[in-house]
């Protein structure tokens, strides 16, 4: 996960942690419901933890957890038992808790008695606030003492804190219930064969310095209209039946996910643009937003443009050292209500990241080709343009052609691609690569940018600019190819080091360079044996870093662990040189490894070899849900279903290479340009109806950016 810093992480979730989500609000509760204390729980809003403890008792005692039921992403249904007073095993009470996470919880908490006699209980609810930070709980580390006051009032508690000029409160109340210091108590009897049941809510009362805030309680509409929100995005998104149910549950459990970490832009509330996955990263990030948002365009199209509009707004304007903006520069992640101190660069926007900006531009000459309106295309080019000056007045620091990184301060990240922690980048004796590096993907992202830049150009009737990009791009791969290939090892060195050494590891970020098409044809075939090999695939996915290299180690984060959405992007440049019977073993392990955790991809596991452990072995402390994980299966599927569109062109290209273990697939309520279209794929057959006006189906492979910039080179020197 972009952000990640693993020598301050915090501690892992405990088993069977209870995570719901909405927008940028969370909660993170045990399987009983219960908050805990010491542990990385917490109700969330606006990356502030407006709740740090919620203990439910009954008589004084914890309710002992039955089961933990997820109804919706935001949304659960805990059942625990109270124990016997007599000594006995089993009991008549039942304690269930209907939980809703919106702009703080709304729980419905119900006590039914199965007994023939009355059941008189105490039910209380303790608690605490502590109004931390995100970055505050996340690395367990507090820095803020707040001065606070606890206000019953009736059936209300109001907690409210201070420190310096800041003043947050939060509002825990509940019909019927009598408040004190310490929570809310309700006194009840329980009938007979029957029930008891009250609605708690807890919600953040804003309080800005010198103002008397507002204070909206939710209510039973908010949960209608947030109901009705997700049923609408359902019923924009494809409908799937597959013949292998696995692989459909698992599909399914991406949508779902998928539209949890669904948030609105708040300059637009109209835009919904993707976070980056939960707990820690409900945000907007800008590599994992763009990868995720393009891994999802057949599920939703719109995600990603709103995703490109959003960060275009929050394109880089100036020079700041602290916060690593730079004119044009496209940001690594956006906070809201943190204390700059934590957070990353000390501000609220942080720009440390070298590949979200060619990202940005080629990502976006993918999603050009989606039909969205030619003025809203139109409106992106300048931020175009600008990402593009980025990389070569910013990018490329030493003006030898490749875009390299090193941070600005030494509070930002060290690293700064996709593999962002301390130790992520090394050489194959172990030794740390010291800045500036240039990352092999990073030069792929930017070869894959020019071409995009130049038939984007082409197709505006502007050759010479369409010429200069092309000419760019053709200039870089061979200068990569050059520098960055090993000829001894057979693989491409993972960066230049600030010295221009080739990082001789072999890592799975060659992968990337496969999909941009930067690799020569004649060293892919080394680079797919390479990835496939026993060193780096573990039987569960491709590795990020080969068992045979110094640094290897299956349980840390990106030196030899599996991440899905690494291994969809490397079968999808697997794909692109012909390598199908790799793409297919690739999918095929990393959706058997979601068998094991109910259909959801975690953000990654551990490297382990499946002869060692056959099952794969959660990594602690793994984001789930988690954008580009969500969208690993979607992409998986698209690659085999060789679906590819391009409306500007009028087509649909498909070429299916399903294993037989799959079976038919068939959607329906498909998007495609302004309409909706149905596939049907049986072996290497595809079938697609309700094609809108002007566009044909075509059985084959779309053509790629580097043939459309030959098109435009021919049409140019005309």
């Amino acid at each position: 996960m972009s952000g990640w810093n693993a020598d301050t992480a915090a501690g892992p979730l405990e088993p069977g942690s209870v995570i719901l989500v909405e927008g940028s609000s969370f909660c993170i509760s045990s399987r009983n419901g219960d908050i805990h204390p010491g542990l990385p729980h917490g109700v969330f809003h606006d990356d502030t933890r407006i709740l740090s403890v919620l203990h439910l008792t009954v008589n004084g005692e914890p309710v002992e957890p039955l089961t933990a039921k997820l109804k919706e992403p935001y949304r659960a249904l805990f059942a625990g038992r109270v124990h016997s007073s007599d000594g006995h095993p089993d009991t008549p009470l039942i304690v269930e808790r209907l939980r809703e996470v919106g702009a703080g919880i709304l729980e419905r908490i119900t006590v039914r008695n199965y007994s023939s006699v009355p059941a008189r209980c105490v039910v209380s609810l303790r608690v605490e606030s502590d109004f931390a930070d995100l970055f505050e709980v996340k690395e367990a580390r507090f820095q803020r003492q707040w001065d606070q006051s606890r206000e019953p009032d009736g059936t209300a508690l109001t907690i409210r804190a201070t420190w310096h000029d800041i003043r947050k409160a939060v509002v825990v109340s509940g019909a019927g219930a009598e408040a004190s210091p310490e929570g809310l108590t309700y006194r009840i009897v329980a009938p007979p064969h029957g029930l008891w049941s009250a609605s708690v809510s807890v919600v953040p009362l804003r309080e800005e310095a010198g103002s008397g805030g507002q204070f909206v309680r939710p209510d039973e509409d908010q949960s209608i209209r947030r109901d009705l929100r997700r049923q609408e995005w359902v019923a924009r998104i494809p409908v799937l039946r597959m013949g292998n149910r696995s692989i459909e549950r698992t599909l399914r459990r991406s949508y779902d996910d998928l539209g949890s970490l669904r948030i609105e832009d708040p300059a637009h509330p109209e835009r919904i643009v993707v976070a980056a996955g939960a707990p820690w990263f409900m945000t907007l990030f800008g590599r994992d937003s763009l990868w995720a948002s393009l891994m999802a365009l057949p599920v939703d199209p719109s995600l990603a443009f709103g995703t490109l509009q959003t960060l275009a707004d929050h394109q880089g304007m100036a020079v700041d050292a602290m916060s690593e903006e730079e004119p044009g520069k496209i940001l690594h992640e956006v906070r809201f209500g943190v204390s700059t101190g934590l957070a990353l660069g000390g501000k609220s926007a942080y720009y440390g990241s070298v590949d979200a900006t060619p990202l940005f531009v080629a990502l976006f000459g993918e999603v050009s080709r989606w039909g969205f309106a030619p003025e809203s295309i139109s409106a992106l080019l300048p931020h175009v343009d600008r990402a593009l000056a980025w990389i070569r007045n910013y990018g490329d620091r030493d003006r030898d052609g490749f875009v390299e990184y090193a941070r600005l301060n030494d509070r930002g990240l060290i690293n700064q691609g996709w593999k962002d922690s301390w130790d992520g980048i090394n050489f194959a004796d172990g030794r740390l690569a010291e800045p500036p590096i240039a990352l092999c993907e990073v030069q792929a992202y930017v070869y894959g940018a020019y071409l995009a830049r130049s038939w984007l150009a082409y197709d505006a009737g502007d050759f010479a600019l369409a010429a200069e990009y092309r000419n760019l791009a053709e200039e870089l791969k061979a200068r990569f190819n050059e520098a960055f290939w090993l000829s001894e090892r057979g693989y491409y060195a993972v960066a230049l080091d600030g010295r221009k050494r080739p990082v001789d590891a072999c890592a799975s970020n060659m992968g990337h360079c496969l999909l941009f098409g930067i690799v020569d044809d004649d060293k892919a075939p080394l680079v797919a044996e390479r990835l496939m090999s026993k060193e780096m695939f573990s039987g569960w996915g491709v590795r990020t870093l080969a068992s045979d290299m110094e640094a290897y180690n299956p349980v840390s984060y990106h030196n030899g662990s599996v991440w899905p959405h690494d291994n969809a992007i490397i079968a999808a440049g697997l794909l692109r040189y012909g390598f199908k019977d790799h793409v297919q073993r690739i999918s095929t392990a990393l959706l058997e490894a979601a068998e094991f955790s109910d259909g959801r991809l975690p953000e990654l596991f551990c490297g382990f070899s499946r002869d060692h452990f056959d099952e794969p072995v959660p990594y602690p402390t793994a984001c789930s849900p988690q954008a580009w994980a969500a969208t690993t299966p979607v992409m998986l599927i698209k690659n085999l279903m060789g679906y590819y569109a391009d409306v500007a062109r009028g087509g649909l290209w498909m070429d299916p290479a399903f294993p037989e273990s799959y079976g038919d697939l068939h959607i329906t309520n498909a998007p495609m340009a302004n309409g909706r279209i149905t596939i049907d794929i049986s072996g290497a057959d595809a079938k697609v109806t309700g094609m809108p006006a002007g566009m044909k189906f075509y059985r084959g492979i779309r053509p790629r950016a580097t043939e459309l910039a030959e098109r435009a080179k021919g049409r140019s020197e005309q």
